[in-house]
């Protein structure tokens, strides 16, 4: 589904990603994992449309879309969850996802709200509360409804379990393989190395903007370099 090929990216004059290569299948979960300052950020970023490339080729289905615009990415598929949740706290829960949907006919609406709903009993309860109301593991399920209101086919999940409780934190996991059971292919980048690696069908070790380590999710885990470095084992 998605196939990253020897891109690069820089802030200014420093470049953050050197020559970067992975790749997703459908129907999976690919972890991203690594240090703060690793450039898994700028990825995600890169994949979406927000952060530019400078060289190598970003395809999708097939495609190559490092030149298409975020909108258009979005348009094909792909939607992020960013780091940090970038929820617009003034706006309504309800507004928030609607804001999503924004490519989408309006017949439609009820029902993907419907099915945000289920994944999230919370948010119906809250539906006229402002987002900014919302408590941390709260506006991390509205984050991932808003990207789920786009219809995607390729969800990309930055930090998904940043500042959560444990038990929030299972929640969320929980939430991550039941997206996969509905087919939806997910691009995870998490610092929680044990709990991505425990849900994930691959993964990616990257550092200072290199892949270093790739292959399946067990087979990271039980690396000793992963295991001493991440895992605190």
């Amino acid at each position: 589904m998605l196939s990253i090929e020897n891109i690069r990216s820089a802030y200014g004059r420093i470049e953050v990603l050197h020559g970067v290569t992975i790749h997703v299948d459908a129907g999976e979960i690919v972890t991203l994992i690594g240090a703060n300052g690793a450039g898994k950020t700028t990825l995600m970023h890169a994949i979406s449309g927000v952060q530019p490339i400078t060289d190598g080729v970003i395809r999708y289905e097939g495609e190559t879309i490092e030149q298409r615009p975020a909108h258009a990415r979005v348009a094909l598929g792909i939607s992020q969850v960013p780091e940090g949740r970038q929820i617009f706290e003034p706006l309504s829960v309800k507004d928030n996802l609607m804001l999503g949907a924004w490519l989408h006919p309006k017949d439609d609406l009820d029902k993907d709200l419907a099915r945000v709903c289920a994944l999230f009993p919370m948010l119906e309860t809250m539906w006229d509360v402002p987002a900014g109301a919302l408590s941390g593991g709260q506006q991390q399920m509205l984050a991932i409804g808003r990207a789920l209101m786009a219809k995607p086919r390729l969800l990309l999940l930055d930090e998904p379990s940043m500042g959560l409780a444990p038990n929030l934190v299972d929640q969320v996991l929980s939430t991550i393989r039941s997206l996969k059971d509905e087919n939806l292919t997910i691009l995870l980048v998490e610092q929680n190395a044990r709990a991505a690696l425990s849900i994930a069908d691959r993964a990616y070790v990257m550092e200072t903007g290199k892949i270093t380590l790739s292959g399946t999710a067990a087979d990271i885990r039980s690396d000793p370099r992963v295991r001493a470095a991440y895992l605190g084992i």
